[in-house]
Formats: structure tokens, C-alpha cells, sequence
């Protein structure tokens, strides 16, 4: 029974075979292409390389005028004389800060500027949201502890113990 798949792929591969070493040209089967334009189109010299094979030959771009003005060096504009040239120092000794001293205290006298009014801070959940979200909270809170209750009376690991510990602290820092 698998003799039988062998032979028919063997089939197959001889007669494809068959028709590559044919030795026809397939250039001989085509028409005459008909005369190109040599100025519309500039003729490629080999068709482009897969990805997949390293390319080797690098195909470099004509090289570009360059306008002699970006050549150029840009004259610096003139220093004045009448300032002296800053003294420049070694770059591995650090630059001392300048000390910056507070600004001299204003007299007394003089009345402090008015600022202006400043909104009032204040919550942005009205009092009845609030009320209602505490409530629900507390709900919670006392849902928990039931089911802490609960877990009380079961022998329980020392890691649900840990959980437990856990909880416990998470209800009390609540309640601040």
C-alpha cells in the first residue's frame, strides 16, 4: 500500500523533469521585443538580488555638486576690544558656583502687596455621595469580618494565617 504513493511522486518527478531538460529555450518561444527607447528608460544591468542572499556589491549613488559656499568657513563677527577675554581654565577643575545670596528684606513700612482670593478647597463628592459610599464601606468591613468569622473556627496553614494577618491589618488602617 505505500508502494503505491512512491511511485506515483516518482512518476510525477520524472515527467516534470522531463520538461526542464527539454533543452528548449524559452527566449526563442518569445516574440521580438519591440526597439526600447534608450532615453526613456535606462536599462538595468542584472535583475535585482533576493533578500535573502548577502549582498556583497554596494551600487553607490553619482556623486552630487557641492556649492563652494557651504565649503566656506563662516566669519565669526568681531570682539569688541574694550572687553577683556575671559580667562578659560583646565576642563578637570571644576568651576566654583556663584554664591546666590537672598534678596535684601523689604522695610517694614511698606504694607504687603493684596493677593488675590484663592478658592476654597473643598471635596468635590457631595454629601450625600459620601454618606452613601461610607455606608457601603461599612457594609463591606462587616462582611469580611463575617467571613473571618468564619475561617476562625477551621484549622487553617500558616500561610492563610498570613492572609489573615494581612486582612486584619488592611480593616483596621480603614477605619482611620
Amino acid at each position: 500500500m505505500k508502494i503505491a504513493p512512491a511511485c506515483i511522486a516518482g512518476g510525477l518527478a520524472l515527467m516534470s523533469a522531463g520538461c526542464v531538460l527539454s533543452g528548449k529555450n524559452a527566449k526563442t518561444a518569445a516574440a521580438t521585443p519591440a526597439a526600447v527607447n534608450p532615453s526613456a528608460a535606462p536599462a538595468l544591468a542584472s535583475p535585482p538580488q533576493p533578500l535573502s542572499i548577502p549582498q556583497t556589491q554596494v551600487e553607490l549613488p553619482r556623486p552630487q555638486a557641492v556649492d563652494p559656499a557651504a565649503l566656506s568657513p563662516e566669519t565669526p563677527p568681531p570682539v569688541e576690544a574694550t572687553a577683556p577675554a575671559p580667562v578659560q581654565r583646565p576642563p578637570s577643575r571644576p568651576r566654583p558656583q556663584p554664591r546666590v545670596e537672598p534678596p535684601p528684606a523689604q522695610p517694614a513700612a511698606l504694607p504687603p502687596a493684596a493677593e488675590p482670593a484663592q478658592p476654597q478647597i473643598q471635596e468635590i463628592v457631595p454629601p450625600a455621595e459620601a454618606h452613601r459610599l461610607q455606608e457601603q464601606a461599612q457594609a463591606r468591613r462587616r462582611d469580611v469580618e463575617q467571613i473571618l468569622d468564619q475561617l476562625r473556627r477551621r484549622r487553617l496553614t500558616s500561610t492563610q494565617r498570613n492572609v489573615i494577618t494581612n486582612i486584619n491589618a488592611f480593616l483596621l488602617s480603614s477605619l482611620d
